[in-house]
């Protein structure tokens, strides 16, 4: 089944804000450290992946252009719109900040190599162990989020979904019409990419920045435009 990694994405993560919600009570000082923590490696975890750029050049280029269009697009302002939504329309305020818990959760869990290598994995070789290891790290990550940030969490489980099921299915059909050099340097490149979004993600829960990392998600799209140009030349 080629969606089977992305549904256990989508189920650890609900479970996880599911338990958050009921072991609320965790002390904040408890909270405090274990956030610190994940930030931490999240900031590492992001650094490594950046190093795994073979072509540095294309990873600023994609930073660059990414981020002018997430500019143009405001897409950081039009995620919190929608967290906004959902925290008018389903909890209200005392269920938590819905918007911040929402955002930070997307951000969190759809950023990255894992989401995009994991899913090309189960629409290529219908192998879902990468998704299955990302899963377990949702999962515990959603508990201590949602515990900080409210049970806005839980609806990062859609877009996560959305995300990796859309790259899934795409991925049943990228072997036809995509090479196997060209693919090989945009999983790299997307890496590089992906790295950097992530520790910029860890920063900003360390409380050290305030990156709009939102609108520098078309960076990855922008890595994949520029390989393709660059493999065609």
């Amino acid at each position: 089944m080629v969606l089977l990694g992305t549904i256990v994405n989508g189920i650890c993560i609900i479970i996880g804000s599911l338990l958050g919600k009921i072991f609320h009570k965790i002390p904040e000082q408890m909270k405090g450290t274990v956030m610190s923590g994940i930030g931490l490696a999240v900031t590492l975890l992001g650094i490594q992946m950046g190093l795994k750029s073979e072509h540095f050049l294309i990873v600023i280029c994609s930073l660059v252009f990414g981020g002018m269009i997430g500019e143009l697009w405001n897409l950081d302002h039009q995620l919190n719109k929608l967290g906004q939504w959902l925290e008018r329309n389903v909890g209200g305020h005392s269920q938590g900040n819905i918007a911040k818990g929402f955002v930070a959760a997307t951000l969190l869990f759809v950023v990255g190599a894992m989401a995009i290598i994991g899913a090309m994995d189960s629409g290529l070789r219908g192998d879902h162990r990468v998704l299955y290891t990302k899963s377990m790290i949702d999962g515990f990550t959603s508990i201590i989020l949602t515990t900080t940030m409210g049970i806005g969490v839980i609806f990062s489980a859609v877009p996560v979904m959305l995300y990796e099921g859309i790259i899934a299915l795409l991925a049943t059909q990228i072997q036809t019409w995509v090479p196997k050099e060209l693919m090989n340097s945009f999983i790299a490149e997307s890496t590089a990419v992906g790295g950097i979004l992530i520790m910029a993600i860890g920063l900003n829960l360390l409380g050290i920045t305030a990156i709009r990392v939102a609108n520098l998600l078309p960076s990855i799209l922008m890595t994949a435009v520029i390989v393709t140009a660059l493999h065609f030349w």
